[in-house]
């Protein structure tokens, strides 16, 4: 009987390090969602485009006058996270 609770519990082991290797493996897209998105310290926004467009966006300064700026697709690092409240499309190309 201790075989088979061995056996059983070897076998949830691996299955459950598999769960995780997976639920690593799609952890990265998540990291880099579309639009503006912080990590514990820094700001970024992503553009998310097939068609190669250049964005403005607008970028909303915690303490100073917000600005715009033209991002090409992927994603750019936008200041430190406590400096910066969010960033958006303003609905032009540049």
């Amino acid at each position: 009987m201790n075989v088979r609770r061995s056996l059983t519990a070897a076998v949830g082991a691996v299955a459950l390090t598999l769960g995780l290797a997976s639920a690593a493996s799609a952890t990265p897209a998540a990291l880099n969602p579309c639009g503006f998105y912080e990590t514990g310290s820094d700001a970024f926004y992503n553009h998310c485009t097939g068609d190669g467009s250049r964005v403005v966006i607008k970028v909303d300064v915690a303490w100073g006058p917000d600005h715009e700026r033209c991002v090409a697709p992927g994603t750019v690092w936008l200041g430190s996270a406590d400096k910066i409240n969010g960033a958006h499309y303003v609905g032009r190309t540049c």
